[in-house]
């Protein structure tokens, strides 16, 4: 009988992408990012292990988004405290944390069990064109 062999972790070869975000639309764009990060796009995709590679994402800065998003849509955080909820518009958020856009987009579409720290240990997103990543040699990711 002939049972189902798993890739091992450390035989699998984790390459680097980098994504320029510049004119992109963001849903769009995560989707893309969320699957290379698990490596759904691998013929060896096991969805119980993290098979997946990294991602550079630069020019968060300057994503787009469709409709009217950007004074419609609310990012909320509580303190703890009763009457502690705050909330800020998107367009507000892009101009003081634009990475944490991107982040919470991808989080928002990765398994919700205890890989998805590990996918997001592998995402890295910078709000313009420098990144500190130029070692790995990252290829383009096609969007």
């Amino acid at each position: 009988m002939k049972t189902t062999e798993f890739p091992k972790i450390k035989d699998t070869d984790k390459k680097w992408y980098i994504v320029d975000a510049k004119d992109q639309i963001l849903g769009r764009m995560c989707t893309k990012i969320s699957k290379v990060l698990r490596g759904k796009d691998k013929p060896a995709f096991s969805h119980h292990q993290d098979c997946g590679d990294f991602v550079i994402v630069i020019n968060a800065k300057k994503i787009r988004v469709t409709g009217n998003k950007l004074e419609s849509k609310q990012y909320y955080r509580h303190s703890g405290y009763p009457s502690g909820i705050k909330s800020m518009n998107l367009k507000r958020k892009l101009d003081t944390k634009p990475e944490d856009v991107i982040k919470l987009a991808v989080s928002g579409m990765l398994p919700k069990n205890r890989l998805r720290k590990d996918f997001l240990k592998k995402l890295k997103i910078y709000k313009g064109e420098e990144h500190p990543h130029e070692a790995q040699n990252p290829t383009q990711l096609d969007i």
